[in-house]
């Protein structure tokens, strides 16, 4: 078995979260775009939102502050390797 396709190195680990990060920031800036129009749209209008919107909402708060938490410790253990 070859082992250079079945175990990733320390580059390949770090290339794809820099790639997943760039994806990721291209997507958060297209849906706050989108929320800012929804959210005046709301404003102007005077409507609700059903519980599936608030609670996906919510859901992805939660997954955000993982993702920033884990994004830290990267950056940590990166900051102190030899």
């Amino acid at each position: 078995m070859d082992e250079t396709t079945t175990t990733p190195t320390i580059e390949m680990s770090l290339d794809a979260l820099s790639d997943a990060l760039a994806k990721s920031s291209d997507d958060l800036r297209a849906v706050r775009g989108t929320l800012t129009v929804a959210r005046a749209d709301i404003a102007t209008r005077n409507t609700s939102l059903s519980r599936n919107v608030v609670a996906h909402a919510e859901q992805v708060i939660v997954h955000l502050r993982e993702a920033d938490e884990s994004l830290r410790d990267v950056l940590r253990d990166l900051s102190q390797r030899d």
